[in-house]
């Protein structure tokens, strides 16, 4: 009966929502629309332009959450949950149920990109997600849910991808010849936090640029809301980043960036499961070192709409040394992970049109080498793959859109290690359709299928059976958005975007005891703005989740997140000051008969940037997080989330 009701909430909810933006498509029909509306006094701008959901956090949100982890980042977008969050070695990235659990860092659902490299995606024991960075390197993240919007990242995607895109010089320079010097300095009350970030920007000349950023961030064991310890030991956690930038040619029409990222931390003494702090396991003395390299070319000859050109070299290199700090002797303790990934990606994007109709091609091809170092209970080898992928974005007339996209895949897998030796050859063709129809008033329905596979892995070479055995999985969505000015007063902008997916995933291999998992969902994300200043932002999340076992035997799908909604309401005064509110539910949740307690959270926010006299050019921004020291504990999560943190951030441009 409970499924029943779930699934008749998620379906009326969806009802409702849809019936709300046909509705407001009908006040605004005598309106003109001016296509997509881009609501730039918000917080966040909501992708109503395509059937893809996509979310875009840019560098003005980075700034605004203060976070201290790149999942703190994206936990506002809906579809998204963390399994802890709050530090970089426990925190992980769970969309739309999967990604990160309790067990592993990745079940390989979820891809996490950084310039165009892939990172954090093996399936360690209980040491986390592997993404030890800093948000201060990055100055925009994407995050793409579902299959549908994938398939030029990678196969077997199911939950998502997280794209980030390391800082530009050009972003602090401008574009102008000089140098410039941006400090940022945060302080945190929980767990007597202190950030300092430094980034050197030189511009020598226009077509020539240089960033170098180095980031230092201390944080002491944190309490929550009972004032209780979260942790044993705090983080340090040093990161720094290299990039430079060539524009060249006739045009500037040809460009090389090469950026280089570095993370480093070094734990004593800790549990060495990462994720809960279970000193069951025992303790280690663990040291990571991520490395990721990205060098791109770009080509985009002006005049020539067949080419636009994007070639990018990438290198990621994760490298964890554990030494057992509990006197037992453990080969689990003492174990040693790297893994090294070299990616080349080649992607063109042609602008043609055939019959009528406009094409946006993309076409690319992916080779891939991955090499991972033999450890207890993570098998080594090599993992070598080919990929090629075409979307085409095909426009009739200025209101429909059409999209199939296409990826084929082919693996090579050698374990390096008996009895984890044998050689496996697996292939896969997968891709999907949307279709998007956008009404003159703003308003806008679209669809989409999409079918994916997750070929065998590293991880699993020592499960023979598995070896020649991919994941499958489908997805639906459907959904509707509405984009427009002047909607209820003048001056004012709403956007909406409303979408409900239905996932099933069968033939696992990821996940011990289950056979085929079921999901199913409704996103909601809304932005309204007024002339005045006032703002406010909605993000909903609804899911429910079935597992099968071995025996077809329905259960609760052990990763599906609580429902959820996140509301914030702000004002801004020019472009001086800006103050929100932000409120953030998590509903009761029972999970096989265990029932995890909902929550409501509140924080505050406020930005102040002085338009004038000496401290012009200054941001400063005070944040109070979990402003009443609320107890509680996110239902993905092992450990319970921080208490009150007051965030006090002073950054400026010299």
């Amino acid at each position: 009966m409970a499924k029943v009701q779930v699934k008749t909430t998620l379906l009326s909810t969806a009802s409702i929502v849809l019936g709300m933006l046909v509705a407001q498509a009908a006040v605004a029909q005598d309106g003109t629309f001016l296509g997509t509306i881009q609501l730039s006094e918000s917080k966040r701008d909501v992708q109503t332009d395509t059937a893809v959901s996509v979310t875009e956090v840019d560098q003005d949100e980075i700034n605004d959450r203060q976070a201290g982890t790149i999942a703190e980042l994206i936990d506002s977008v809906p579809g998204v949950s963390l399994i802890n969050g709050s530090t970089p070695q426990s925190s992980g990235i769970n969309i739309r149920g999967y990604g990160a659990n309790g067990t592993y860092g990745s079940d390989q659902k979820v891809a996490i990109i950084v310039d165009g490299a892939s990172v954090g995606s093996e399936e360690l024991y209980r040491i986390g997600t592997q993404l030890y960075t800093d948000p201060e390197l990055y100055k925009s993240v994407s995050v793409i849910r579902g299959t549908v919007g994938s398939f030029a990242y990678g196969s077997g995607i199911v939950g998502g991808v997280v794209q980030l895109d390391t800082k530009d010089a050009s972003d602090f320079t401008n574009g102008e010849i000089g140098f410039k010097v941006r400090e940022t300095l945060q302080f945190s009350s929980n767990g007597d936090g202190v950030t300092s970030s430094t980034i050197l920007a030189w511009q020598p000349t226009e077509n020539v640029e240089f960033l170098a950023n180095y980031t230092q961030r201390y944080l002491d064991v944190q309490t929550d809301g009972r004032g209780d310890d979260i942790t044993e030991q705090g983080i340090e956690l040093p990161s720094g980043l290299i990039k430079g930038r060539y524009v060249f040619g006739e045009n500037n029409e040809q460009a090389i960036t090469l950026s280089y990222t570095d993370t480093r931390t070094d734990e004593r003494a800790v549990p060495y499961d990462s994720f809960s702090g279970n000193p069951m396991f025992g303790y280690v003395n663990r040291e990571t070192h991520n490395v990721t390299t990205a060098l791109n070319y770009a080509y985009n000859p002006v005049g020539n709409d067949l080419i636009d050109l994007d070639v990018t070299l990438s290198y990621s290199d994760q490298d964890i040394r554990s030494e057992d700090a509990s006197g037992v002797g453990s080969n689990l303790l003492d174990a040693d992970n790297r893994y090294q990934t070299t990616k080349l990606r080649a992607a063109n994007t042609s602008l043609f049109d055939t019959g009528g109709v406009g094409h946006t091609l993309q076409a690319g091809l992916e080779l891939i080498h991955k090499d991972r170092l033999n450890a207890y209970a993570a098998p080594g080898g090599t993992d070598e793959r080919v990929a090629v992928f075409l979307i085409d974005e095909m426009q009739f007339g200025d209101n429909f859109t059409l999209t199939p996209a296409l990826r084929a895949e082919v693996s090579h897998l050698e374990g390096d290690t008996a009895p984890n030796d044998g050689t496996y050859d697996n292939d896969a063709v997968m891709g999907g359709l949307s279709a998007r129809y956008a009404f003159d008033s703003g308003f806008a329905v679209f669809g989409s299928a999409a079918y994916t596979e997750n070929l065998p892995i590293i991880d699993d070479l020592g499960n023979v059976p598995y070896m020649t055995q991919s994941e499958k999985a489908e997805t639906f969505e459907l959904g509707a958005s509405f984009d427009n000015l002047d909607v209820f007063t003048s001056g004012d902008s709403l956007a909406v975007k409303a979408n409900v997916y239905q996932t099933t995933l069968w033939d696992v291999t990821s996940y011990s005891r289950v056979s085929k998992v079921e999901t199913e969902g409704v996103e909601i994300e809304a932005s309204y703005s007024m002339e005045n200043g006032i703002y406010a932002d909605v993000n909903a999340n609804i899911v429910d989740g079935t597992s099968y076992d071995l025996a077809d035997v329905a259960g609760d799908w052990d990763n599906t997140p609580a429902n959820s909604l996140q509301f914030a309401l702000g004002k801004k005064f020019g472009e001086e000051l800006d103050l929100s509110f932000e409120t953030v539910v998590d509903a009761d949740i029972t999970r096989d008969g265990t029932k995890y307690e909902g929550f409501v959270v509140n924080n505050l926010r406020a930005t102040y940037v002085p338009q004038s006299g000496i401290l012009e050019g200054t941001q400063m921004r005070l944040g109070v997080e979990n402003a009443f020291d609320a107890e509680y504990t996110p239902s993905l999560a092992l450990n319970a989330a921080p208490g009150r943190n007051v965030k006090l951030t002073l950054a400026r441009t010299f």
